[in-house]
């Protein structure tokens, strides 16, 4: 387990504190090195077992998380850190197949970069999801209601009789973004550019994350009341089911 604390720059201002579960050195030292330029302080471990230890521990902002670890792999990982916390996490991975990827959104992971990938795009993705996280907490008060359900898009709570609904922290990010355009239609790419913060990756991403917003909110998937599909447009959230 390595310890590198970081002097000042604009990410710096986040007071972001970033987990690295990475079990090769090598990456793991690249990862700190180009985080370090951005005034991020970082944890490094080793294994899965580690970073669950240091989760018990202390407060971080984000996690990368890599998927081949040695004894407790990246998905068993993921799945006890979301036991306990909804903070980001990336998904590192060497795997490319669909399967894996489909597989680590629906565990709860918030984004997915495969191998080999280029440091200054992972730090991008770090960088993105550490501005929209700080802008999360500067956002008014709002709470909307929809059938039985109740949004606090400022506690970021998704409610359900009274009883919370568990959401990861892009599917939240993808809920209130619809909610708060009503019956505008976006496509693929443009929810995953406002989302995710970015203009490069697999627009999967998107289509996943909709699935299981869809599930969670109880939608029969043929014929959806609240997340719907204007076909050759996108997606939309049905305006006159916000209150």
């Amino acid at each position: 387990m390595y310890n590198e604390k970081q002097g000042d720059s604009e990410v710096n201002k986040l007071k972001a504190k970033i987990l690295i579960v990475e079990d090769e050195k090598d990456i793991a030292d690249i990862m700190i090195l180009y985080l370090k330029k951005d005034g991020v302080e970082t944890l490094w471990c080793d294994t899965g077992e580690k970073g669950l230890d240091a989760v018990s521990e202390q407060v971080f902002d984000l996690i990368v998380l890599d998927i081949n670890l040695p004894g407790m792999d990246g998905f068993e990982t993921l799945r006890k850190i979301r036991q306990k916390s909804q903070i980001p996490v990336i998904i590192v991975s060497a795997r490319q197949e669909d399967v894996d990827m489909i597989l680590g959104f629906g565990t709860g992971a918030d984004d997915y970069v495969t191998k080999p990938f280029s440091p200054s795009v992972l730090t991008a993705r770090i960088r993105a999801h550490l501005r929209r996280k700080e802008d999360s907490g500067n956002e008014a008060d709002h709470v909307f209601s929809f059938g039985k359900f109740k949004l606090d898009s400022n506690k970021q709570i998704l409610s359900h009789d009274g009883k919370n609904i568990n959401l990861s922290p892009r599917e939240m990010d993808l809920l209130i973004f619809l909610v708060l355009n009503p019956g505008k239609a976006f496509s693929q790419e443009e929810l995953y550019k406002k989302i995710w913060g970015n203009n490069f990756g697999d627009l999967s991403t998107v289509s996943v994350h909709i699935r299981r917003l869809r599930k969670k909110l109880g939608e029969d998937s043929s014929l959806p009341r609240f997340i719907k599909t204007r076909y050759g447009f996108g997606y939309y959230f049905q305006e006159d089911n916000v209150s």
